[in-house]
């Protein structure tokens, strides 16, 4: 049995859809709430791909659960106003699933969330699994998710590809002994995937139709 790639695991948020305005407006709004005048736009940037428990345990050990109930309001509310699919994406997604390719989705969000942005943009027919946060102990770079959903999948790390628009994917892949592709668009810059060494990096979506020989 050669170890043809058969399954693309895929991250969500930057990478299938556009959920960069969506997320960064309600880190702004949770921040205004908390700490007033204290953080613009370039200062939330780095909170995009760590969980949301990472990111507020780190400002207030105590409070943080009330900031992650502040964040998700707001996030569920404007959800539908601001968040669009990538160029390419579909089209693309729907090629590998029309080729008999195996789908899933691994994210740091949770699945409620994950259903209202797949519905969105018409991707929820593609995926037979998900694996969110509210399905596994350790989220990305850790292994467990990945490997969770190969096995969800009844595949493995040798036929499998993580695409992804954040270190947390590549690693996640590398750890999970995937290939990886980041995808040029991440809102991280180019360069900053380039650091983590992914086997390919996607400059559209479409692209990995040919590296899976589609």
């Amino acid at each position: 049995m050669s170890n043809k790639i058969d399954t693309v695991l895929f991250d969500l948020d930057g990478t299938l859809i556009d959920t960069n305005e969506l997320i960064i407006s309600s880190f702004l709004h949770t921040m205004e709430t908390y700490y007033p005048g204290q953080y613009k736009r370039e200062d939330v940037l780095p909170f995009l791909g760590p969980s949301l428990k990472e990111t507020f345990e780190a400002m207030d050990a105590e409070g943080y659960e009330e900031m992650i109930k502040t964040y998700r309001t707001y996030n569920l509310a404007n959800h539908d106003l601001l968040v669009k699919s990538f160029e390419g994406v579909y089209e693309t997604v729907r090629t590998l699933k029309e080729n008999g390719f195996h789908l899933g989705i691994v994210t740091t969000k949770l699945s409620d969330v994950v259903q209202m942005g797949l519905k969105l943009t018409g991707l929820d027919e593609f995926f037979e699994v998900i694996v969110a946060l509210d399905h596994v102990e350790k989220a990305k770079p850790d292994p467990e998710p990945l490997l969770k959903a190969l096995d969800l999948l009844g595949s493995s790390p040798e036929r499998a590809i993580m695409v992804g628009d954040n270190h947390h994917d590549i690693l996640g892949g590398k750890n999970a002994g995937t290939k990886t592709a980041g995808v040029s668009w991440s809102i991280k810059g180019r360069e900053h995937l380039e650091e983590y060494k992914p086997d390919y990096i996607l400059e559209n979506m479409a692209d990995i139709l040919p590296i899976l020989g589609v």
